[in-house]
């Protein structure tokens, strides 16, 4: 007698948000199986890749792969068009790192006219970062959203501390997708969502960030979260918890000691250029087997390895 296997069937599902408008928009969510579980039912949306580019344009290329796919590209609005053929790449992060008022302090002004230069360089859907600064993301947000009004960006993300001006601005006023930040608990992701509902944003406008860490450091917190997440929106039907998700991982990933020891100090551990990119590619299959629906991540062969093996497994 053969074996048939049992399906998991869920009543509920993810929703789905869109980001980008025209040919190029892309669709995050809308699944009700658990990550690449196509044995149970057909994924409707394979999870999607971003590009992170940040406001410091060829500087951020300390790689000798990234510096040759961007070679000649004098602008971060060039390094967004060049993006849009890079392997896998379904939106492009700009990533606004110099508006930290402890760091370069760039001004408003300025990140608001290079997000423009970047929308409009390419159709590619477009996810913006700050820089983790409460008071100047919220104006940063603001202003994006209004400057870039139509283009259907997602600004991630809102905090507890200041999800209430940017759901108001950003969401309410302006009509952009809102990501929802929070610090690797459950039980805040759901109560960030729902405060936000109660202030009028649309729940098909909500990406969650719930937090994340490079595979190593503290990542079966992500594992164990994304999992919870995942089985409360589907198995118990949570409306409150039933966004999808996109992580982060460049940022973590190029930042640990695997990624930044020099070859030199440290010959033993083999190339640099390749430690950082398996960092980033281990973490990316992590936290996308756990259930992220989105992946936003840096270096070009890291980008290529992820796109082939959902290719593979959706």
């Amino acid at each position: 007698m053969s074996f048939v296997p049992k399906k998991q069937t869920y009543n509920a599902r993810i929703n789905e948000v869109v980001l980008g408008v025209g040919e190029k928009a892309v669709t995050i969510g809308g699944q009700n199986v658990l990550a690449f579980h196509t044995f149970d039912a057909e994924i409707a949306n394979a999870p999607k890749i971003g590009v992170e580019l940040t406001d410091a344009g060829m500087a951020m290329c300390t790689m000798p792969g990234e510096q040759k796919f961007y070679e000649g590209c004098a602008t971060v609005a060039d390094m967004a068009k060049r993006a849009e053929t890079m392997e896998g790449a379904s939106f492009i992060c700009l990533h606004l790192e110099g508006a930290d008022p402890n760091g370069e302090n760039k001004s408003v002004d300025e990140c608001v006219a290079l997000a423009k230069s970047v929308a409009d360089a390419t159709d590619m859907p477009l996810v913006i970062m700050g820089c983790k600064n409460i008071e100047k993301d919220t104006e940063l947000f603001n202003k994006i959203a209004e400057a870039l009004s139509g283009k259907n960006i997602l600004v991630l993300s809102a905090r507890d501390e200041n999800y209430k001006a940017i759901g108001a601005g950003a969401g309410l006023a302006y009509g952009q997708k809102v990501g929802a930040e929070s610090a690797v608990d459950i039980n805040l992701a759901k109560q960030l969502n729902t405060v936000m509902t109660q202030l009028g944003v649309n729940a098909q406008s909500i990406v969650m960030n719930i937090g994340s860490a490079a595979a190593g450091y503290g990542f079966e917190y992500v594992a164990s979260t994304l999992d919870r997440v995942k089985d409360a929106a589907l198995s118990q039907s949570d409306a409150m918890l039933q966004m999808p998700i996109i992580t982060p991982v460049s940022a973590d990933t190029w930042g640990v000691k695997e990624s930044i020891m020099p070859e030199a100090d440290m010959p033993e551990w083999g190339s640099q250029e390749e430690r950082g990119i398996e960092m980033e590619i281990v973490t990316a299959a992590a936290v996308l087997a756990s259930g992220s629906d989105a992946v936003i991540m840096r270096h070009p062969e890291a980008i290529r390895t992820i796109a082939a093996m959902i290719g593979e497994l959706v």
